[in-house]
Formats: C-alpha cells, sequence, structure tokens
C-alpha cells in the first residue's frame, strides 16, 4: 500500500450561527491513529466529514499525500474509506446487493466486498431491512474498506457491536494500519486502539 499522510490545522465550521468545530489540528501518517474524541455535539463528526471532503470548513487547511504527491479533493474522495454511524443502505436490496451496486459506482468489480462480507460473518442473502444494528454496523465497515482506502476516516466504528464484531473488525483495523493505511478515529471517549499517534479532545 503507497505511504500516505494526512495533515489539518485551524479547522473550524459553523452552522449558521451555531460554531462547531474551532481550530481543530492533527496529524497522521501510514500505520498510525489520531484519536479525536469528546462529547456529543462538539464537532466530531464534522471534523470527519470536513477530512472526508464531504463538507467544505469554513476555515483551515487540509493538507493529504500518497507517496508524497499532495491529492486534490476529488482524489482524496477516493482515497478514503469513511464509516459514519447514518451511513444507510437500501432496504428493498440485500447485504451482498447494497456492495455490489456501491462497487459499481466506483468503477470497481462487483465482488469486491465479498470476502469482507464473508470476513465479517455478514450473510450476503440477508435484505438490508432484516439486519439488526450490529450486522448494519458490520456492513457499514465492508463498505468503508472495500476499494483499499488509504485514509480511513472512522466514526464510532465499533457502535452497536457484540463482542465478535468488535473482535473481528478490530482485526481488519489492526492489519490495515499495518498495511500502511492511517486512521482517524472518533469516539466520546478514550478508546484502546493499535498505534495511537496522539488524541485531540474536542471537549476541552
Amino acid at each position: 500500500m503507497p505511504r500516505a499522510e494526512l495533515e489539518f490545522a485551524g479547522l473550524s465550521r459553523r452552522f449558521g450561527r451555531l460554531r462547531v468545530l474551532r481550530d481543530a489540528a492533527g496529524a497522521a501518517v501510514s500505520g498510525e491513529v489520531l484519536a479525536v474524541r469528546g462529547p456529543n455535539g462538539c464537532g466530531k463528526s464534522t471534523l470527519l466529514r470536513c477530512l472526508a471532503g464531504l463538507l467544505r470548513p469554513d476555515g483551515g487547511t487540509i493538507r493529504s499525500t500518497v507517496d508524497g504527491v499532495e491529492l486534490e479533493l476529488a482524489d482524496r474522495r477516493r482515497r478514503v474509506g469513511y464509516l459514519a454511524p447514518d451511513l444507510a443502505f437500501y432496504d428493498e436490496l440485500t447485504a451482498g446487493e447494497n456492495l455490489a451496486f456501491f462497487a459499481r459506482a466506483r468503477g470497481l468489480d462487483p465482488g469486491a466486498g465479498a470476502p469482507l462480507l464473508e470476513r465479517l460473518g455478514l450473510p450476503p442473502e440477508r435484505p438490508a431491512h432484516a439486519l439488526s444494528s450490529g450486522m448494519r454496523q458490520r456492513l457499514r465497515w465492508a463498505w468503508t474498506l472495500m476499494h483499499d482506502p488509504e485514509i480511513l476516516l472512522l466514526d464510532e466504528p465499533f457502535q452497536n457491536f457484540d463482542a465478535a464484531g468488535e473482535r473481528a473488525t478490530r482485526e481488519l483495523l489492526a492489519e490495515r494500519l499495518a498495511a500502511g493505511a492511517l486512521a482517524v478515529v472518533a469516539s466520546p471517549a478514550s478508546i484502546d486502539l493499535p498505534a495511537v499517534r496522539g488524541e485531540l479532545d474536542l471537549g476541552l
């Protein structure tokens, strides 16, 4: 996997008169995790959406590189694996059909997500509307990882998991970090993660 770097500084974002994010700064390189913590409403999800290119910050800079080449916004979006609690699926499709649909949209082979479904213990023929909250979270992980992204942006990644689900996804995260990905992980409180470079506390 190519070497990736992500650095941001002075990031701010308002929604009307409400300032949700103020002067956030942090960095990570391949093999590292930047942990972002703080209470609900402090801007964790907003920060990850800005880093993913889904929201434009009102101020500040974001710089990401792969093998020393700086990524433009469109390239950064392609290199990112973004996991969020509100990521929704088509209820009328099965788990496998959902991943095949998104794979085609990304220009991937429709079967690109199948190995991840098997690894996560998620039956591909199960209708999305019949998935439990924990199974939907496993499907979000498969969606996030199936294009082998170098930059992982994970918002409450272990939410709704039982012990088996959390163990399987922690193993996947450790493998991706060992292969050269970097991760920014948002959580309300500190969580035990491998290769943490530092913590950004947005609640201060």
